[in-house]
């Protein structure tokens, strides 16, 4: 008698931890399907072209483009080199932004469900699963760098009590009292924000924008004055010359545009929220480009300025705050790095939230669809960031960051591929419905529930970089063919993948590979008892439609 009173009482606990569903929803929370993986009703759809633009300037203003510069000057480039290829940078990622979010404007799907249709309905948690693995270290990453912004605006208000705070942490720890206090504060200070919805986030990000664009030029107008100029740095040729400087400008050039691959690939994550859909194209094809590249510019002429006062180059903007603080705490001081910490931790956190949280919280929501949506993954991403100790990877950066960095070889393909899908393969048209089918009916079932094109494709455009990614992790790259294939892994990858899965559907075409269907949120989203509802359509003698075999799981 114990185990069906324990197994009822499991029963009902389930039912109340499941998702919640809209008021009069005509969908049910199944293994496929829930509120945040449905395409977006037309209510749910309000971004328009200033929030996408705003979006871009919150991208392109933060730690990653700001020291492009650092990255590029190391490899031997001058200032004026390094500023050619971030506009290389800046051009590309503009363009890949605009292909890989064109089906989510389009289809008002993310790139989550799109997955489906070019993996295999079952093949689909493979991409999934690679962003959640790499949007865990990044959101602990950027959370590291948001307590930082805390810890110079809360340096500022206490003043001396706190710089000179006791550090009672070993050096083992790779951290200080101060930092992990200041990065629990923004853990704080984050939780809130998954709760706003994604249609709900244009205010908030709009505020950011505003904050961010006058730090960046604050702090640009305040170092040139400070030091009389834009310092020596902008007139320092280059180090190296003839084809090791050419090679180390293109491995300069994918490495950027690999650390911008993971926004790119998910770009149907929020176009699908588009009010028109070609409201995101001005903040993909003019924003983006013109901001990164203005940050990477601004980025070299503050460091170089910032030497002149303090007779080194410090390229995080975060730590040329602290050292501001760490020389002065005059009023003047202090009311500056505050109201520049105040714009870092507003960025800060939209970027956890907009390149992580939102995208990551879909993504886990695939992952278990009736106990998950995007505002539960956020929240399970943020646990992890926290449990994972960014701050080993940030203060004591090796082998990992070096993994991190070369993720694009495993993202690029993948890329390549949703792409390649849309335009090559389909040309826009899918049977929508059969995205939340998890079986045999589904035109993306393919083999079990694996499509072995998508497979092919993503190993032949990332097996031959391997090699050189290897040897850069153990840093015994010398110039040999493996090593220049992988210093244009982002582009090799991304150009073989599409080829190759738009070939394998020329040689093996697939039943139902185009034509359209729409999403029957009465029949697809429920998926139960689909049998009962076959008994009665067959005892009717009616022969159900198109959209009926669709909705059959």
């Amino acid at each position: 008698m114990e185990q069906p009173k324990i197994r009822s009482r499991m029963s009902r606990w389930a039912k109340r931890l499941e998702c919640p569903v809209d008021e009069d929803a005509n969908y049910k929370n199944t293994f496929w399907c829930n509120r945040d993986l449905i395409p977006i009703p037309e209510d749910r759809r309000t971004w328009t072209w200033q929030g996408f633009a705003g979006y871009w300037v919150i991208c392109g203003i933060n730690t990653s483009a700001w020291t492009a510069g650092a990255s590029l000057l190391s490899l031997g480039l001058s200032a004026t080199q390094a500023i050619g290829c971030v506009v290389g940078v800046a051009l590309i990622a503009a363009l890949v932004a605009v292909l890989a979010g064109w089906p989510g404007s389009h289809l008002y799907l993310g790139f989550t469900v799109l997955s489906r249709a070019s993996w295999g309905m079952r093949g689909g948690f493979w991409p999934v699963l690679n962003r959640i693995m790499t949007a865990c270290v990044w959101m602990g990453i950027q959370a590291y760098w948001g307590g930082q912004a805390v810890k110079i605006i809360l340096r500022a208000i206490i003043g001396a009590p706190f710089v000179n705070l006791r550090n009672t942490l070993p050096i083992s720890s790779n951290t200080d009292t101060a930092s992990l206090i200041s990065f629990f504060v923004f853990i704080v200070v984050f939780l809130p924000l998954p709760m706003i919805p994604p249609e709900k986030l244009q205010l908030p990000f709009r505020i950011t924008f505003v904050m961010i664009t006058a730090t960046l030029f604050g702090m640009l107008g305040w170092s040139v004055h400070a030091a009389g100029g834009a310092g020596a740095l902008m007139s320092t040729p280059s180090t190296l010359s003839g084809s090791a400087l050419s090679w180390n400008a293109v491995y300069g050039l994918q490495s950027f545009l690999g650390a911008q691959a993971s926004g790119c690939l998910g770009q149907s994550d929020w176009t699908r929220y588009a009010r028109h859909p070609n409201s995101a194209l001005f903040g993909q094809a003019v924003t983006a480009p013109i901001f990164i590249v203005v940050t990477a510019v601004c980025g070299i002429i503050i460091t170089s300025a910032a030497a002149t006062i303090y007779g080194e180059y410090i390229w995080n903007p975060l730590e040329l705050l602290l050292t501001i603080q760490d020389h002065s705490l005059s009023p003047a001081a202090r009311a500056g790095t505050f109201f520049a910490g105040l714009g870092f931790l507003t960025d800060q956190l939209a970027l956890c939230q907009m390149l992580n949280g939102i995208s990551t919280g879909m993504d886990m929501a695939a992952l278990c669809p009736k106990w998950i949506n995007i505002r539960r993954g956020c929240y399970i991403l943020t646990v992890i960031a926290v449990v994972i100790l960014p701050w080993n990877y940030v203060t004591n950066p090796g082998t990992f960051i070096t993994v991190l960095s070369g993720w694009s070889v495993f993202i690029s393909p993948m890329t390549g591929i949703v792409v390649s899908d849309y335009f090559l393969v389909r040309r826009g048209e899918y049977h929508i419905g059969d995205l939340y089918l998890g079986d045999s009916t589904s035109a993306y079932w393919y083999t079990y529930g694996f499509n072995f094109r998508a497979f092919v494709a993503w190993a032949l455009g990332t097996g031959p970089l391997l090699p050189g990614f290897v040897r850069a992790i153990q840093a015994v790259s010398s110039g040999n063919g493996w090593d220049h294939l992988y210093q244009i892994s982002y582009i090799y990858g991304f150009i073989a993948s599409l080829v190759v899965y738009a070939s394998l559907y020329v040689v093996f075409p697939q039943e139902r590979q185009r034509g359209t269907s729409p999403f029957m949120l009465e029949f697809h989203a429920e998926l139960i008892g689909s049998a009962d509802r076959g008994s009665d359509l067959e005892a009717s003698g009616r022969i159900p439609d198109q959209g009926e075999k669709c909705a059959k799981s």
